[in-house]
């Protein structure tokens, strides 16, 4: 059974290689994108309970993934949360894990950030 994975990021770009890497991971799905912070949030309280992996940017085109980790951490049965910036400096990080991210992958990290996404789907599908 496929993994819902919940994405924000706003660059094409980098949705490419998430979605390129969930199919190579397999048994990921990702169930919404979106890029900005109000989407987020919206698609998060429409949807409790459609996701186990959330994946967040911090830089978004309209507000803050810092908002989206404080959504994600709300919802009843919540999932996973990782964030994959560019600005995952020390300070950041400590931020994000304060807010409730599981983890904080700075993009320039991508087999790290990888090897936790792979690890995850496989808690997830069973059922830890």
């Amino acid at each position: 059974m496929d993994v819902r994975l919940f994405l924000v990021e706003d660059l094409w770009s980098m949705r490419t290689l998430i979605e390129d890497a969930c199919t190579a991971i397999g048994d990921l799905r990702i169930v919404a994108n979106e890029g900005t912070e109000a989407e987020a949030r919206l698609w998060l309280r429409s949807n409790v309970g459609g996701w186990e992996i959330a994946v967040i940017d911090l830089v978004l085109e309209q507000g803050s993934g810092l908002g989206v980790v404080s959504e994600c951490v709300l919802c009843p049965g919540r999932g996973r949360i990782a964030v994959f910036s560019s600005y995952a400096s020390p300070g950041i990080k400590t931020h994000c894990l304060g807010l409730g991210a599981d983890a904080v992958f700075d993009k320039s990290d991508t087999e790290a950030f990888l090897q936790w996404l792979d690890e995850h789907r496989r808690r997830a599908q069973a059922g830890a």
